[in-house]
């Protein structure tokens, strides 16, 4: 018997960081290549995927516009950051197609030339016909995060849950590079996330996952397969449901 997805339509959420590999900055082709051989497994389980990715690794626009000496306004920082997920979204395209898999990056903030407009209905259709979706430049809007955009599509296009692939292994009670013995969780719901403040998304994307009951499976990335693993429902990582 062959292998069988419990999800049909998924929203895979990657940080800027996870592509820098092991650079300081920018984009590792090694690990572009590593996530595209990922995305083909899934696509191989009749899974669509929609991807939205975040542009930490050219420019991370809270932080920038907090900068000492850099007297940025936040807008301006976080636009700044919407056009560095469009540059993140075409190498991401660019890996998938060299593997023969058919792409759309669609944007928020219109650039004709090199992505098409988000618009919801086209989307979807992308995904019926087996195409793969690059969300990029988040929500289009400034003060929102990546994750809030990861969020906002997943309920949009009506997926059956958000793949948040990270540095590590699940949700922990602490960051488990600073504290040691911080707790991983298997298991959490929306609202001990929010109570807590655990690290998961920011509070309004988990807001949002919970108003949606979107769940959120959290996961390492560099782990082989396991993007895969989390699309059959194998207990890696944590759960927020």
């Amino acid at each position: 018997m062959g292998e069988k997805a419990i999800y049909k339509r998924i929203v895979l959420k990657i940080s800027g960081e996870a592509l820098q590999g092991g650079k300081f900055h920018g984009i590792d082709n090694s690990v572009l290549v590593a996530i595209a051989k990922q995305v083909k497994d899934v696509r191989d389980l009749n899974v669509e995927v929609a991807i939205v990715l975040g542009g930490g690794n050219i420019f991370r626009g809270g932080q920038n516009s907090n900068s000492q000496g850099l007297c940025m306004d936040r807008s301006v920082a976080d636009y700044m950051g919407m056009l560095a997920t469009v540059i993140n979204g075409l190498a991401l395209q660019n890996a998938l197609e060299s593997m023969d898999m058919p792409t759309r990056v669609m944007t928020a903030i219109e650039m004709e030339r090199i992505a098409e407009p988000y618009i919801r209905r086209r989307a979807i259709r992308h995904l019926e016909k087996g195409r793969v979706v690059i969300f990029v430049a988040g929500t289009g809007n400034p003060y929102f995060t990546t994750d809030t955009a990861a969020t906002l599509r997943a309920a949009e296009i009506h997926a059956d849950a958000i793949l948040k692939a990270t540095k590590v292994d699940g949700v922990y009670s602490a960051d488990p590079f600073k504290v040691k013995g911080a707790k991983r969780f298997t298991s959490l719901k929306y609202i001990d996330v929010l109570k807590k403040g655990l690290k998961v998304m920011d509070a309004t994307a988990v807001s949002l996952c919970m108003d949606n009951k979107l769940p959120i499976v959290v996961f390492d990335l560099t782990k082989k397969g396991n993007i895969k693993r989390a699309v059959l429902g194998e207990k890696i990582g944590t759960i927020v449901h």
